[in-house]
């Protein structure tokens, strides 16, 4: 165990999983304002008269070109200042941009409101992922990372439930008049409800302590707690040294969020067109089978790599992420070509649980191996390839096979498919990578 691990104390486990809790509440919430797009995509498109590629720019280019420009110089900031800020004043800036998509009128202004979304969001994991690093000794931090990651699927859930029973009062085609706004479309009036409770979150957030920074493994005394961070040249230095494992599993995980962001986008298009299901309908259980699948995944996964971890397999938090990356690929590939939506629904599910099953582990991996006041900077370099490659090659892929290779709206179960097989197989491969990057900091510091 590091000295500076011995002579300072984690903190309890109660204020421990209390600030999980917050941030994965952020994490939620962060992910309810994401996902909503994609529920809406349909009465979007119609109401504006764009294309699937123009709704792909908007669902992931938009989102990721201020989340990838803010999220690398407030990482910066996170190494040495209060993270705790930091997450609020990021939870309310994306959930006013949030709001603000509910009073867009043209592609353009959404387009817009949808930066915003991004930039705010840019803020959350890098300081949330170093948080947790400073809360959690590293044989409870899988568990504590699949906690936080929860939040994609329940926020995904939430969306989906929340936008669709609204849709099935207020249908998003509709038009209503509200104070102030005037007359709105139905699926403005989901952004604006999505948008409000990020305020109070925001507040709430100040109930989390700032906790002292431990020192990562190996780091010894030079890495004690700082408000100095280190400079880009021994940034790209320690980077370098270790570049198997840093680049196998950011660009692991990044083609495996390709899979999961394209297939989230277009799954409720997707079973409109095949299935003829209704926004409520896709709302209500394809939202059910994100919660449940996607949330017992992500706990599981996570739980079972801390408990590994505890036996000492010491390699069990890429192992376990290693499994799930291994069995998407037969689900990612099959679900588009299911002949019904009860059996396409059930192989979703499988996928969200597998999905979820692999970032716990993943995450806490990243952590272990990257000294204290570098944390928060390593994780902007994972987010900026995971967002580039997989928060807007995702959605834009599949779009762009369906409007250029087949030109055909109806042949979007055939362009899922398509970029399922490419993807899935090549997100092995980098982790295979990364785990013998892994390994081997692991033996040099062991």
């Amino acid at each position: 165990m590091p000295e500076v691990e011995k002579d300072r104390s984690w903190p309890s486990p109660r204020r421990a999983w209390f600030a999980a809790g917050m941030l994965a509440a952020a994490n939620t919430l962060a992910f309810v304002d994401r996902q909503a797009l994609a529920l809406l995509v349909e009465p979007i498109k119609q109401d504006l008269q764009v294309s699937d590629t123009a709704m792909s720019l908007l669902y992931g280019l938009s989102f990721t070109m201020f989340y990838v420009l803010v999220g690398l110089p407030v990482a910066r900031l996170a190494d040495k200042a209060n993270r705790r800020n930091i997450v609020a004043a990021a939870v309310l800036i994306w959930s006013v941009a949030t709001a603000l998509c509910g009073v867009a009128r043209s592609f353009v202004t959404l387009f817009i409101a949808r930066i915003g979304v991004g930039a705010g969001e840019g803020g959350l994991s890098p300081a949330a992922y170093s948080l947790l690093a400073d809360y959690f000794p590293k044989e409870r931090l899988p568990a504590a990372m699949a906690v936080y990651q929860m939040g994609i699927y329940i926020g995904g859930a939430m969306a989906l439930l929340l936008g669709g029973l609204l849709a099935s009062v207020v249908p998003p085609s509709s038009v209503l008049v509200l104070p102030l706004l005037g007359a709105v479309k139905g699926w403005h009036l989901i952004f604006l409800a999505l948008g409000a409770p990020g305020i109070v979150l925001a507040l709430c957030m100040f109930l989390v302590r700032e906790p002292v920074r431990m020192s990562a493994p190996g780091t010894g005394a030079a890495d004690e707690n700082t408000n100095t961070s280190p400079s880009l040249s021994e940034l790209m230095a320690h980077m370098r040294r270790h570049w198997q494992a840093y680049f196998g599993i950011s660009a692991g995980f990044a083609l495996m969020i390709l899979v999961g962001n394209a297939t989230g986008a277009w799954i409720p298009a997707f079973l409109e067109r095949k299935f003829g299901l209704t926004t409520a309908q896709i709302g209500a259980q394809y939202g059910l089978i994100t919660a449940l699948c996607g949330v017992g995944g992500t706990l599981a996964g996570g739980f079972i790599a801390a408990a590994l971890r505890r036996r000492g397999y010491e390699r069990a938090n890429l192992f376990t992420a290693m499994f799930g990356f291994t069995a998407l690929i037969p689900v990612t590939i099959s679900f588009p070509q299911a002949s019904t939506a009860t059996l396409s629904l059930a192989l979703i599910g499988v996928m969200n649980f597998l999905a979820g099953f692999n970032f716990g582990g993943g995450l806490a991996a990243l952590q272990e191996i990257t000294p204290n006041r570098m944390r928060a900077s390593v994780s902007a370099g994972y987010m900026l390839m995971v967002n580039l490659i997989g928060a807007a090659g995702g959605p834009l892929a599949i779009a762009a096979v369906t409007d250029f290779w087949y030109n055909d709206p109806a042949q979007l179960p055939n362009a899922i498919t398509i970029v399922c097989a490419i993807a899935s197989p090549l997100s092995v491969l980098a982790l295979l990578l990364g785990l013998r990057g892994y390994t081997g900091i692991l033996k040099s510091t062991g």
